[in-house]
């Protein structure tokens, strides 16, 4: 199948862009966080059922739902290419992170809303802003002759909820994913215009720490003093997680390990990050050292009576739990040990220490080369008029590694529409559209380069 003219391509992903918003608007209305405790199963369940339906509009078939070992449900389906062409499995999720807060957002959360020329909305960008970038370049290139090569879609349900589902549904069903270039599209560019392929992953392990000291809470006043306090305790010993520079120390974590690519200046760090003027950056590297070549660890939440409300009491036990992001070339299961092995070292007064071991997961580094890298190359500088470049990144995502295990003669790569400005996880996200439609280009482009790539090999 010859390759349409760029220009023409362009132009067709640009009359999309219309529809692209209608669909993220839909998208966004399904309030899809895959937990039952905070939104009903219904909601996954909708937008399972839209994604079913708009890719077998696209041109899919057989697409519908399996359900995964954790309960969610992956949505998938194939279209045939010509005879000989190569696969290509294109990755995305449909659920998003709970909103957080709707005080804090600026505009309804489940409703896509236009503000100085980007659209705000709950998984506007994570994930269903790269579902409806996909749709965008199948749509594409169906207008200029069809697909030029085998084409497959998975997308998950609780990748947010980190439960696996997806890790436990991908080597049983090997044959129904199998492909031999892997696109996971849940990353995004370093800046706005700026084409990325994220190259490295980080890996994750959590753990929840409970130290316990009395049988009951005591009142603070007839007993504080000699009466071991487990908050007091707790704060000191999420402490030894870090030096006064606030470099991470685990002992047996290197943590003087250096970035060799693209540099992350300072100033547009702490812009992307909204760190607040005057308050310092962690670490004694450079910030593309501390995200990622360096180990870090973080408190992601502790379990203590909040403020308002609070008694005059010591404590009986208080809880935290520690998630600790690890560089490409420390195992996982590994660096959870370590910090295991820390928690219950410097844990303070014989404080009775529990630890319940969350999750684990291997750090990942993606294609760097081969024809499918080279013709993602070629089709990103085309898309975005200007060179690509590649980056880290400070998530995880194991699904990464399994399908490196799973299929380890295809090549992987990390790409999408979630810019730093973006706010993933966080209040007030959105998607900047130019990312949604130069992104569908570059994909549109890369299936047609590849396949004429292997054609001619």
């Amino acid at each position: 199948m010859a390759a349409t003219d760029a220009t023409a391509l362009r132009a067709t992903v640009s009359s999309l862009m219309g529809r692209a918003r209608s669909d993220l608007a839909e998208l966004v209305s399904f309030r899809s966080v895959a937990d039952a405790k905070i939104e009903p199963p219904e909601e996954c369940e909708k937008a399972a059922q839209w994604v079913i339906d708009a890719f077998a509009e696209a041109g899919l078939q057989d697409v519908t739902a399996s359900a995964t070992p954790d309960g969610s449900k992956a949505v998938h389906g194939h279209a045939p290419g010509p005879p000989g062409s190569p696969t290509v499995l294109l990755y995305c999720h449909y659920d998003v992170q709970p909103p957080l807060g709707e005080a804090a957002w600026r505009s309804p959360i489940w409703e896509l809303t236009e503000r100085d020329g980007r659209w705000y909305g709950r998984g506007a960008a994570d994930c269903k802003g790269n579902i409806v970038m996909h749709l965008t370049a199948l749509r594409a290139l169906q207008q200029h002759g069809g697909l030029p090569c085998n084409v497959k879609l998975i997308c998950e349900g609780s990748e947010e909820q980190g439960t696996g589902g997806l890790e436990a549904f991908v080597p049983p069903n090997a044959a129904l994913l199998k492909a031999d270039t892997i696109l996971v599209v849940d990353t995004g560019n370093f800046a706005v215009g700026v084409p990325t392929l994220t190259t490295t992953l980080r890996g994750m392990t959590s753990v929840d720490v409970t130290l316990t000291a009395l049988s009951s809470a005591m009142h603070s006043g007839m007993f504080g003093g000699p009466a071991p306090d487990p908050v007091l305790g707790l704060i000191q010993l999420l402490a030894t997680l870090h030096d006064g520079d606030g470099n991470t120390t685990i002992e047996g974590l290197d943590a003087s390990g250096s970035w060799s690519g693209v540099d992350y200046p300072p100033a547009q760090f702490r812009a992307d990050a909204n760190v607040l003027d005057g308050v310092e950056l962690m670490g004694d590297g450079s910030v593309a050292d501390m995200l990622w070549a360096r180990p870090s660890a973080t408190v992601l939440g502790i379990d203590v009576p909040p403020v308002i409300g609070s008694s005059a009491a010591i404590q009986a036990s208080a809880a935290a739990r520690v998630s600790l992001r690890i560089p490409p070339g420390v195992n996982g299961q590994s660096a959870q040990d370590a910090l295991v092995a820390h928690l219950r070292a410097k844990t303070p007064w014989g404080l009775k220490c529990e630890i319940a071991r969350v999750a684990v997961g291997d750090p990942f580094v993606g294609s760097l080369d081969g024809p499918a890298f080279e013709a993602m190359k070629v089709a990103m500088e085309e898309a975005f008029g200007h060179a690509m470049t590649t980056e880290g990144q400070g998530g995880s995502i194991p699904l990464c590694n399994v399908f490196a295990e799973t299929f380890p003669d295809a090549e992987i790569m990390l790409l999408g529409v979630e810019e730093p400005k973006c706010l993933i996880h966080a209040p007030n996200e959105s998607v900047d559209p130019r990312e949604i439609e130069h992104t569908a280009l570059a994909e549109a482009l890369f299936l047609q380069r590849y396949a004429a790539s292997a054609a001619a090999s």
